[in-house]
C-alpha cells in the first residue's frame, strides 16, 4: 500500500473546478477524499464565497478568528437555521438547539461553567493512570490478534470509555453510545438524507430515554461533583440557577457526542497520517525511543498532537449567524447572513502556517483552530490532548512498525473528517 491509497492527489485544475461550483449540498466524491486543494483554491480566488443557498463560506485564518472573536455580531444559536432543516418538534431540532455548542449566553455560560468545574487541570491529571490502563489493555488485545482496525479496535474505544466514566455510565450499558453519536452528528451534514434524518431522530429519542433513567439513579445516588460531570450538572452551582430537565439531558448527549467523535478522529487521523509521512514517523519513533520516559516526553507529544489537529482537523466546519450588519474579509454581511467557518482551510492557510500542507511534528507557535476560538472554544480540549498523547504515544512505543493492510475507509462526511475503518497489522 502506498500513500496515494490514503489521500489521493487532486490536480489544481480539478480543485479550481470544484471551488468555482462549490455547494456543500452536492459535493463530489474526490472532495470527501481530499478537500484541501479545493480549500486552497477558494482562499486564493474567493476567500469569502457566496454559496448557492445565500450563505457565506470562509477559508482564511484571519477571517475565522475575526468571527470567533465577535460574539456580539455573530450568534451560535441555531434555531433559525435548524428549524427548516429538521422540522418543528423533531428530536434532532430539540437536541441541536439546546446543546452547549449551538447556543449563546446565558445558557452557554451556565452549562460551560458547570462542565468546566469537573474538567479542572487536577481532575484531568487524575484521569491519566486509568487512561494508561485502558490504552494498554486495548494494545494487549491488538498484539494478541496481530493487528485489527485502528478505528474500531483502538481510536473509538478510548473516548467512549473516558466520557462514559465522566458521566458515570455503567460499563455494561456503553454499547450503543458510538452508534448513537455517529447518527446524531451525521445529521449535522449540510445535506441531510432521509436515512440520516430517521437515524438521527431515533438516536436522540433512544438516548434521551436511556439518560432519563441514568439521571434518576444519579439523583438518588449522587457522585463526586469534582469528577462526575452528570452529578455536577444535576446539582448546579450552589445558590445558582439549575438546568431544566431538557437542558440537562440534551447537554449530556452533547458531552457524549462531542467527546467521542472528535477524539476518535484525532487518534485515527494521526495514525493514518504517519503512514503517509514515514519520515515524520521515523523521527517520532527515534525521539520516543525503546524505553520511554513518558513524563519527559509530554512536551514533545503535546506538540505532535497539536500538529495532527492542525493538519487534519477532526471538525472541519463551524457555523455562525450574523445578527447585525458586519464586514468580514472586505465583504459586507447583512443581519441574518449564515456563515460557514472552514476550520480545515484556516488550519492550512499559508498566511498563518509555514508549509501548511506538510506534516511537521516539531512545529512551534501552532495556533490552530481545531478547538475553535473565543467563548466557544472546546471545553474538553485539555482532556482531548491528554487522550491523544497517551493513545498515540503508547501505540507507537508498542507497535513502531505497524502498517495498514488495506486502504482506510473515510467517513464520507464534510463536517467531521475521520475514518470508519483502517485495517492494520503489527510486526
Amino acid at each position: 500500500m502506498n500513500s496515494a491509497d490514503i489521500t489521493p492527489p487532486m490536480s489544481p485544475q480539478r480543485a479550481r473546478e470544484i471551488a468555482s461550483a462549490l455547494d456543500l449540498r452536492a459535493l463530489p466524491p474526490e472532495f470527501y477524499a481530499n478537500p484541501f486543494p479545493v480549500y486552497a483554491a477558494l482562499r486564493d480566488s474567493e476567500p469569502v464565497r457566496r454559496m448557492p443557498d445565500g450563505s457565506f463560506f470562509l477559508t482564511r485564518y484571519a477571517d475565522l478568528v475575526a468571527v470567533y472573536r465577535d460574539a456580539h455580531a455573530f450568534s451560535s444559536d441555531k434555531k433559525v437555521e435548524f428549524t427548516p432543516k429538521y422540522g418543528e418538534g423533531s428530536p434532532l431540532l430539540a437536541h441541536h438547539t439546546t446543546s452547549l455548542v449551538f447556543n449563546d449566553p446565558p445558557l452557554h455560560t451556565r452549562v460551560r461553567k458547570l462542565m468546566m468545574g469537573a474538567l479542572t487541570r487536577r481532575a484531568i491529571a487524575e484521569m491519566e493512570p486509568g487512561l494508561v490502563t485502558l490504552v494498554d489493555g486495548l494494545l494487549d488485545r491488538i498484539e494478541a490478534r496481530g493487528g485489527g482496525d485502528l478505528v474500531e479496535d483502538f481510536a473509538s474505544a478510548i473516548p467512549v470509555e473516558i466520557i462514559g466514566n465522566l458521566l458515570g455510565v455503567p460499563h455494561a450499558e456503553r454499547g450503543p453510545l458510538r452508534d448513537w453519536s455517529l447518527a446524531i452528528l451525521g445529521a449535522l451534514e449540510p445535506k441531510l438524507t432521509p436515512d440520516q434524518e430517521e437515524r438521527g431522530n431515533r438516536s436522540v429519542t433512544e438516548m434521551l430515554a436511556y439518560l432519563k433513567g441514568l439521571v434518576a439513579q444519579r439523583r438518588l445516588h449522587p457522585g463526586d461533583p469534582e469528577h462526575d460531570v452528570l452529578t455536577r450538572l444535576i446539582q448546579g452551582e450552589q445558590g445558582g440557577e439549575q438546568l431544566t430537565e431538557q437542558e440537562l439531558l440534551q447537554n449530556c448527549i452533547f458531552i457524549l457526542n462531542a467527546g467521542h467523535e472528535t477524539t476518535t478522529n484525532l487518534i485515527g487521523n494521526a495514525l493514518v497520517a504517519l503512514q503517509e509521512w514515514p519520515g515524520q514517523l521515523d523521527w517520532l519513533l527515534r525521539t520516543i525511543g525503546p524505553r520511554p520516559d513518558w513524563q519527559a516526553l509530554e512536551p514533545l507529544l503535546s506538540t505532535a498532537v497539536d500538529e495532527f489537529l492542525r493538519f487534519e482537523s477532526s471538525n472541519q466546519l463551524g457555523n455562525r449567524r450574523a445578527v447585525q450588519a458586519v464586514e468580514v474579509g472586505g465583504v459586507r454581511l447583512e443581519p441574518g447572513a449564515l456563515v460557514t467557518l472552514c476550520i480545515g482551510a484556516a488550519n492550512r492557510d499559508p498566511a498563518q502556517f509555514e508549509r501548511p500542507d506538510d506534516l511537521r511534528l516539531d512545529r512551534v507557535n501552532n495556533r490552530h483552530l481545531a478547538f475553535g476560538f473565543g467563548i466557544h472554544q472546546c471545553a474538553g480540549l485539555s482532556l482531548a490532548r491528554l487522550e491523544g498523547r497517551v493513545a498515540i504515544g503508547r501505540f507507537l512505543a508498542r507497535f513502531p512498525r505497524y502498517r495498514l493492510t488495506q486502504p482506510p475507509v473515510r467517513g464520507g462526511r464534510a463536517r467531521f473528517r475521520g475514518f470508519l475503518h483502517a485495517p492494520f497489522a503489527v510486526a
